[in-house]
């Protein structure tokens, strides 16, 4: 029997139960005279035929703007160890077009010239394909035109507000535990 429905909570509160789903960090990234980056963790694959990606971008947000204008756009997903990029791309005080990347180390993409991050797990390039509505948020489709992986690495994580590692912390535990079960399940 499903529970009984409740009143939506406060957006505070909201956020707080949100914050226990785990979500990969991209940084999203037009190119072109006044390239942006900005870190995203709302990142989701929608199709393989036709090949769709699904971003949530700030109605009031730089990027959303950018994105109005863009022919296309990149997407990096962030490796362990890029917390420093995820943190650079949320600063709302960092310089604004071709400075932001004077100190990152990034290519221009093949298809789309948006700037794609060295280090990452994956790239993507995509050229928009819808927008819909999100109330505060405008919900970005992109249709990938290229799309490639990096190093096999543990991924950078977000959860409860937080950046982690993804990975067992503990692998030798784990196995342990692990062993234990089955030997009590003889």
């Amino acid at each position: 029997m499903p529970e009984r429905a409740v009143d939506a909570p406060a957006a505070g509160a909201l956020r707080t139960v949100l914050g226990e789903f785990v979500t990969g960090v991209t940084v999203l990234t037009v190119g072109g005279a006044l390239p942006h980056g900005m870190t995203a963790n709302s990142f989701t694959s929608v199709s393989l035929d036709p090949p769709l990606v699904l971003l949530c971008v700030s109605r009031d947000s730089l990027m959303s703007a950018c994105l109005a204008d863009a022919d296309g756009f990149g997407v990096s997903v962030l490796a362990a160890g890029q917390e420093h990029l995820a943190r650079h791309f949320t600063d709302r005080h960092r310089r604004p077009g071709h400075a932001q990347f004077a100190t990152v180390g990034w290519s221009p993409g093949e298809r789309t010239g948006a700037p794609l991050l060295h280090g990452a797990l994956a790239w993507l390039e995509c050229r928009p394909w819808r927008c819909h509505d999100g109330g505060d948020h405008v919900i970005v489709v992109g249709r990938l035109v290229a799309a490639r992986t990096g190093a096999d690495r543990d991924a950078l994580i977000f959860r409860r507000g937080r950046f982690d590692r993804s990975g067992d912390p503990h692998p030798a535990a784990g196995r342990r535990h692990i062993q234990q079960l089955l030997k009590e399940a003889q």
